[in-house]
């Protein structure tokens, strides 16, 4: 079931990196949602709120390899700038939630193509 066909074109738009996890915050008020540090390499560090305190704790995530969507428009989310979103797999119901990772070690920064 595909939805949206998109061309190469608008696909090639998207920055989508390797990035780590390096700091996972509590935003009060928020029952859903950490405050993460991503470090996408060479020092880049940004700033990303994330819906996943339901599926994993924040012990769980520091350290954790992921995939970034950089150049996503950002947006203020409990007072806090989401620079990007970290990219997961869904199922139907969002009984499940998983972070998408590269299957091997690769440098941060990677891109995704």
């Amino acid at each position: 079931m595909v939805e949206g066909i998109v061309t190469f074109n608008e696909w090639s738009k998207l920055d989508l990196r390797v990035g780590k996890i390096v700091k996972v915050e509590e935003i009060e008020g928020a029952d859903k949602l950490y405050k993460l540090e991503v470090d996408l390499g060479e020092g880049n560090i940004v700033n990303l709120v994330a819906g996943l305190k339901k599926y994993y704790n924040k012990k769980d995530l520091k350290g954790k390899k992921c995939v970034v969507f950089c150049n996503l428009k950002p947006k203020i989310m409990k007072g806090i700038k989401s620079e990007g979103m970290i990219l997961a797999a869904v199922n139907e119901d969002e009984s499940k939630v998983v972070l998408i990772a590269p299957e091997k070690d690769i440098e941060l920064g990677s891109r995704i193509r």
